[in-house]
């Protein structure tokens, strides 16, 4: 039967304690990146059983297919996928990465929401933002993100690059950027100021048939410090700003200009997105008993006032 050590690169699980103080004392916010997390032969096998891009969900919320995959039933994938699955739930791997990030009792989500096969196609991206906090279903709260990538061949300039900020608001330029190259890990803490995401792909003509392949494991736990809680609420996502170089006096090119429309595409999607989700919530509201007893009490309200 699999069991941490058979999956987990010695290399990796001897140096826990090396880990565990890089995590702790990483900026913008605590985490670790791991090269050669999985031991070689294992990380093969993932990336062979890799599922089809129409496998997964590539249905974005427009109802279109898009750009990116998600898969999370991965039992069904293969026996690495299934290994993967039995290894991440047991207390011994649990506690491996609970030593490397000072958290304890973390919980294994066996629904894997969010998570599982992650793949990306040429010009996708995914903005900054802060991940939903508590489990959909449970009340655990949100703790940490393990990712493992599984791109053998990578180059910088591609974008696809993995970006942690200190406050996206305030700085657009990521503080961390982290290359998505084969068999390296990142591990980071998921709170109010854990601020991630990647840019763009832009892959060469000629590489546009390769993608940005990864594993993402989410971890919670029962209850997390006071000061760490905050209300429950959905992942937060912030549009990309303006380019520090757009100043007064600058001539615009062709980019600038396609990057200003960009910018305001996806401010006009995210509007449209929050209005509808908006219109659902007040047309809840209308409904049943409930909506019934809103609707006499504002109708009171509105003759009181008069």
């Amino acid at each position: 039967m699999a069991n941490t050590g058979s999956i987990v690169s010695p290399q990796a699980l001897e140096r826990t304690q090396e880990w565990r103080a890089q995590f702790a004392g990483a900026a913008p916010f605590r985490h670790v990146i791991i090269d050669d997390f999985l031991s070689p032969a294992f990380a093969e096998a993932l990336l062979r059983q890799f599922p089809d891009f129409e496998k997964g969900n590539y249905i974005g919320d427009d109802g279109r297919p898009g750009g990116k995959s998600t898969l999370d039933r991965i039992r069904g994938l293969g026996d690495a996928y299934r290994d993967l699955d039995e290894v991440i739930q047991t207390r011994q791997f649990l506690d491996v990465i609970g030593t490397i990030t000072g958290i304890d009792g973390l919980l294994y989500d066996p629904f894997y929401l969010g998570g599982g096969t992650h793949e990306n196609r040429h010009g996708q991206g995914l903005k900054a933002h802060i991940d939903f906090n508590y489990h959909p279903s449970e009340r655990w709260h949100r703790r940490l993100n393990l990712i493992v990538y599984l791109n053998h061949e990578w180059d910088d300039a591609w974008g696809g690059m993995f970006d942690l900020y200190r406050d996206p608001y305030a700085d657009p330029s990521p503080a961390v950027r982290v290359a998505p190259l084969f068999n390296r890990c990142v591990i980071f803490e998921t709170n109010e100021h854990s601020w991630h995401g990647f840019d763009a792909i832009c892959l060469p003509e000629e590489k546009r048939s390769m993608s940005r392949k990864s594993i993402a494991l989410y971890f919670y736990s029962a209850d997390r410090p006071s000061a760490e809680t905050a209300g429950r609420h959905t992942t937060h996502y912030v549009n990309g700003q303006l380019p520090s170089h757009l100043q007064a006096g600058h001539t615009l090119t062709e980019t600038d200009v396609s990057v200003m429309k960009q910018l305001v595409a996806q401010r006009d999607a995210q509007l449209r997105e929050l209005y509808r989700e908006n219109s659902s919530l007040l047309q809840a509201q209308d409904k049943g008993l409930a909506g019934h007893l809103l609707y006499l009490l504002k109708r009171l309200y509105v003759r009181y006032r008069r």
